[in-house]
Parts: C-alpha cells; structure tokens; sequence
C-alpha cells in the first residue's frame, strides 16, 4: 500500500508536532502525515525514562508560542512535557495525522515527479507513504545507540549496569548504593531524584561542570500569570524567559572571569563551609564552551550537604566485582552502575537518504538557513540550539517551512532547492560546544559554513532578525517537474 501527502513528516516530538501546526496554519487544507517510530507522542520526552528527567530550561521557551503552558511550573518534569504535547496535539486535530509504531528507514527522492518514497517498517511490515515534501523532526542523536566508553572490567560486575537512555521500568533504588559515571544534565536531574530512596548515591566525574540552580515555581512568573490573560501572559513570560537566556549567555561569554566568579560564589553558597567547591566545582573550560547544567531548587546541592549524595572527581582504573576501582585507588562499592555518559550524534535519524537513485550523505552537506540541506529538494531539517531552548528554533524552522510551501504553492512550484553552486565555504562545527558528544563526531552531523546563508548560527536574537526579513529566494533553486500529478486523484 501507498499514501500520498503534501508533507511527509518525520517524529512526533516538538519538532514534529510544531511542524505540523505551522504547516497547516499557513497552508488551509494541505495534507500531512506524520511517521513516528515509537509508540506515543513525544519524541525524546517518550524515549527517557529514568527518575527525575526533566526540561534543563525553562519550559515557557520550550513550550510551543500557539499552545499555552497551563501548569505552575517554570521548569517542567517529562512526564508533564510528554503530556502537554499530546494535549497540543489532540486540541488542534494533528494526532488524526499520526501513524505510530512506524520507523522509516529510507526516503527517496524522484526528479520526475518531484516526489519523496519513504519506506517504513511498521509492526513488521514495510510501509510505504509518498508526499511532496519531507520535513525531518527527528533530533540529533542515535534512539538506538548512546555513548558507552569501553570501561575495563565492566563486564565483571556483579550487580546491575544501566544507561539512563534505557532505564529498566523495574528498578528499585531503595537501598542501593549506585554510582552515576558522568556530570552532564542527565546526572544532574538523575541523582537528587535517586538519593531520595538509595542508600547513597555518587556522581563519579572525570572533570566538574559548570551548574546553576533555579527555581521550579518562580513566583515572578506566576504574578505575571494572574494578572494576563493566559495567551498574553504566556507570550510575555516566554519573551522575557527568552531575554533572560540571551543576555546571560551574552554576559557569560563576554565576561567568563565575572561568570565564573558568580558561579563558584553561588555554589559556595549552596554547600556547607569547608566544602572543595575547587575541586569538585570549578570547570577548566570557559562557561558555555559546554552545555550549562540546570540545578533545580538546589536539590543537588542539598543532597550533598545531607551526606546522600556525593561528588567524586577522578578517572576509572577498572571496575571489579562490587564496584569501581579509581586511579587514585580508591574503590566505590556499587549495587548499580549508572552510565550517564552521553549521546552518539545521529545526522535525520540515521534514515538512508537517495536522490534518483544514487545515496546521499547529508553530512557532506552544508546547511541552509539552519533547515534545508545543500542541493536537497524539498527537504526540511530540524535542529534546536545549543545554549537556549530546543523550541525556540523549532518554531522559526517550522515557520520557514511553512512559508517555502506557501511560496511553492503560490507559484506552481513542485521542487525547491539550496544551491551555493562553486562559492568555496570556510567550514566551522555545527554544535558551537567542546561537550564530549561533539568532540566524539565532529562530522556527524551536516555541515555550517561561518557566513549566511550557510551558517549555523546559536543566536536567537540574530536568527529573529533574519528570518523576520528572509528573502525566500535567496541562493534558492524553483522548478517544476513533467509529471504534474503524482498520485491518484
């Protein structure tokens, strides 16, 4: 069986859904199907499980701009993000669009009709849906495979091993002694929510992070609620949480001795005297050089200082039966082992790509505007920033979207394209962070040029500007193809 849709788009998380909305907003009556590989609405907020997962911003830039965030918090567990999107969806009609359990493996694209086959296996039979249009909402990581270093001896233990991307639904804490091996966002949310039942809880680091607290409920954000209407405040709260990022961002990079004054002063404050904020602390890098960690009501800091949870800073020698044997050798009894080590990137969710045939890398590929693929007919690719909020890029790229197919649909246009034809381009990553994960696979994903309209960019406030003023056929290429009808009537 085939069906055919105006857009064909891929996941049913932010991206996904947000594509979906705007899509339709500004194209009355355009058809769309979403393909989503897991069973529920979601996305990465489906896939994540372990205790305490949470957004690591605040969830009014977070949320969508169209659909009002209706609980108190500023910072929102998964569960409650996870359930706001599937309400987003089934109040605007996008969840009728949605074919679950379907996970694409393929899309190939027809120059003679201007088409996209996608291919999918759904509950073990292959799929296969054609549209006009492919819009990728599938993240940046493998859902497949996380980062697991190759730790000597892991294999001996003699307890429990678990990655937080696959958290065993059977798990009991109570009692444990578990040591998490990492320092990222995900220990971070982790271990306040472990210590809360385990025996003792330790977050093992080879180097500190940088970490700042903030508050779930924030009374100024509540204030501004009971005097707005909902959508007014919502879009107020959501601008001033957006000014906020960016101007601390802003004073971060601009001024890292001051930032890193300010950081090591308010975990001093949240530690007990005498505690070696120094060693435990205090980052070698720059702040924002990685990913900030998001310390929420300072329950991590309070852990430690209640004696449950600890922070040890030094390197693995190898892991034996009852736990894990450090450098300095000292040895941390374990009843579970945490690998909280990270993400493997993953370039449209590892999906093979074809044009007339012949298979398509899209690393080799510069991006476009941060959402269309060099020489990539109608295809449409979503990334989120890296020091704010996913959302608040997803949106622009689901707007942009929106309105390249209006455009095409105004002028009878069946394909278009990004072409830099043979400008040479001075290549710069794509992820602006010196985080493991993107030290690990530094071509993993496509490519950023250092000027636009091939530069990926992590400036809200200049993305804003650019695509309030987008010139629609900037370095773009229009066509239309023989075969007009490309599907039964």
């Amino acid at each position: 069986m085939e069906e055919f849709s105006d857009v064909v788009i891929i996941g049913a998380g932010i991206s996904g859904i947000g594509a979906a909305y705007r899509i339709a907003e500004r194209n009355p009556g355009v058809r769309y199907t979403i393909l989503e590989r897991r069973s529920r609405i979601g996305g990465t907020w489906d896939l994540f499980r372990y205790p305490g997962i949470r957004s690591d911003s605040d969830i009014f830039t977070l949320s969508f701009p169209w659909e009002p965030w209706t609980r108190r918090e500023n910072v929102a567990d998964g569960e409650h993000i996870r359930e706001y999107l599937t309400d987003a969806a089934r109040k605007h009609g996008i969840d009728r669009h949605i074919q679950f359990d379907t996970h694409v493996t393929s899309a190939e694209w027809d120059s003679g009709s201007d088409t996209w086959t996608v291919r999918a296996q759904q509950n073990g039979q292959e799929r296969v849906f054609r549209g006009r249009f492919l819009f990728c909402g599938t993240g940046y990581y493998s859902y497949d495979d996380p980062y697991r270093p190759d730790i000597a001896g892991l294999d001996s233990f003699g307890g429990q091993v678990v990655h937080p991307q696959f958290w065993p639904e059977d798990l009991d804490p109570t009692g444990k002694r578990m040591v998490v091996i990492g320092s990222g966002a995900t220990a971070i949310s982790l271990i306040p929510a472990l210590s809360e039942q385990a025996a003792h809880v330790t977050m093992l680091q080879r180097s500190p992070t940088y970490m700042m607290s903030m508050a779930r409920v924030d009374p100024m954000v509540n204030a501004i609620r009971k005097v707005l209407p909902r959508r007014l405040s919502h879009a107020v709260v959501r601008f001033v949480n957006s000014a906020f990022h960016v101007l601390s961002y802003f004073m971060f990079r601009k001024a890292p001795r001051f930032g890193r004054w300010l950081i090591r002063n308010r975990t001093v404050a949240a530690l007990p005297p005498g505690y070696d904020v120094d060693v435990h602390f205090k980052p070698r890098y720059k702040p924002w050089d990685q990913r900030m960690c998001l310390v929420l009501d300072h329950d991590l800091f309070e852990h430690i200082s209640r004696g449950q949870a600890e922070v040890v800073t030094d390197t693995i020698d190898h892991v034996d039966e009852t736990g894990i044997v450090l450098r300095s050798g000292r040895h941390l009894d374990a009843d579970v082992i945490v690998t909280a080590t990270g993400l493997q990137l993953q370039a449209l969710g590892g999906i093979r790509v074809l044009v007339d045939g012949d298979e398509i890398d899209p690393t080799d590929r510069f991006v476009y505007k941060e959402y269309l693929l060099e020489d990539l007919p109608n295809m449409a690719w979503c990334i989120g920033y890296t020091n704010a909020s996913w959302t608040l890029r997803a949106d622009m790229t689901a707007k942009a979207v929106a309105k390249l197919i209006a455009h095409m649909r105004t002028h009878g246009y069946t394909h278009a394209y990004p072409h830099r034809g043979d400008t040479p381009i001075t290549e710069k990553p794509t992820f602006n962070l010196e985080s493991g994960y993107v030290k690990r696979a530094p071509h993993a994903l496509p490519r950023s040029g250092t000027h636009r309209p091939w530069n990926v960019r992590h400036n809200y406030v200049l993305d804003v500007i650019d695509h309030r003023f987008d010139r629609i056929e900037e370095s773009m290429v229009f066509g239309r193809a023989a075969v007009r009808e490309p599907h039964p009537a």
